[in-house]
């Protein structure tokens, strides 16, 4: 058996970059025992992927840093890779026993993630195929929704919407509520589906202020979703409007197009190198982003 440890400690949306990995070691390597070193923020989620033999949670303090140093040196790696890039990752593996390690710099910006994981992927002597991107194929997750979805769109409103709750550099394309309103309608008749409108952690108030205006059949918001439950509700979607995010990676593991509002000033193209049937609009007012959205449904 050759074991593999994948240091991944920070969210979510950074993970699924590591699925690609992982999807390809398991494919190369038969024999293979995969383990990811995981934060508070993605050890749940992680744990839901049935091709990961271990999930180790990396608390904070000094201490749990040496309790996993201890667990991790009852064992001989093949390979560690450390690509969360994190200091922490590096000095836990220091100490620990293995054959070859591979450090992926998650900050140079010249080459994309896509890129730097097919060249570890060489360096281990392994092959990369397009069918790797499939990340969500060995998942083993039972859904709590007990409601049946017909054909419809994800539209997703977070915090990435206001400058106020995120990154307040950015173009502001917030819309006031009766903006939202005419937008939600319209993509509405475009397209003729249903819109199911998602949020994160925080429900913004806006989506609260709109809910009595909207017809419930054709729109409707769903807050408070566990991200499994916004996994599901996106993988049987047929479009996913939103702001460049861990979503994004969804719609793209599942080859659903997506219209995704990124701003000028970052190089998303490191992250999407790889996604399929995807469309990206750039920040602006948010009239104009409207028209632009039209133009991709």
């Amino acid at each position: 058996m050759s074991k593999y440890l994948i240091f991944r400690t920070d969210r979510i949306g950074d993970f699924f970059l590591s699925c690609i990995l992982i999807k390809s070691i398991k494919r190369n390597d038969h024999n293979s025992h995969i383990t990811v070193v995981a934060s508070n923020k993605n050890f749940e989620y992680i744990r839901s992927y049935t091709h990961i033999d271990k999930v180790i949670l990396l608390k904070k303090g000094f201490f749990n840093k040496l309790k996993i140093i201890f667990a991790l040196r009852n064992y001989s790696f093949k390979y560690t890779l450390i690509h969360d890039g994190k200091n922490r990752s590096k000095l836990i593996n220091f100490f620990l026993k293995k054959k070859n390690t591979l450090h992926f710099n998650n900050k140079d910006i010249s080459i994309s993630h896509y890129q730097k994981i097919i060249k570890a992927l060489d360096d281990m002597g392994f092959d990369f195929k397009n069918h790797d991107l499939n990340i969500l194929e060995d998942k083993l997750v039972e859904y709590n929704s007990k409601e049946n979805y017909n054909d419809y769109l994800v539209f997703h409103y977070d915090e990435k919407w206001s400058n106020t709750n995120y990154i307040n550099n950015f173009v502001n394309i917030e819309p006031n509520k009766s903006e939202l309103i005419y937008f939600l309608n319209k993509i509405q008749e475009l397209t003729n589906l249903k819109i199911i409108i998602t949020t994160g952690i925080n429900t913004p108030k806006i989506l609260n202020d709109i809910i009595n205006p909207l017809n419930k059949d054709k729109i409707s918001i769903k807050k408070n979703l566990a991200f499994l439950e916004l996994e599901k509700i996106i993988i049987n979607s047929k479009l996913l409007i939103s702001c460049h995010g861990s979503v994004s990676h969804i719609a793209s593991a599942l080859n659903i197009k997506q219209i995704d509002i990124i701003d000028k000033s970052y190089h998303y193209n490191i992250w999407t190198k790889h996604f399929r049937n995807y469309n990206f609009i750039y920040r602006k007012d948010f009239k104009k982003l409207s028209d632009d959205i039209y133009k991709l449904i």
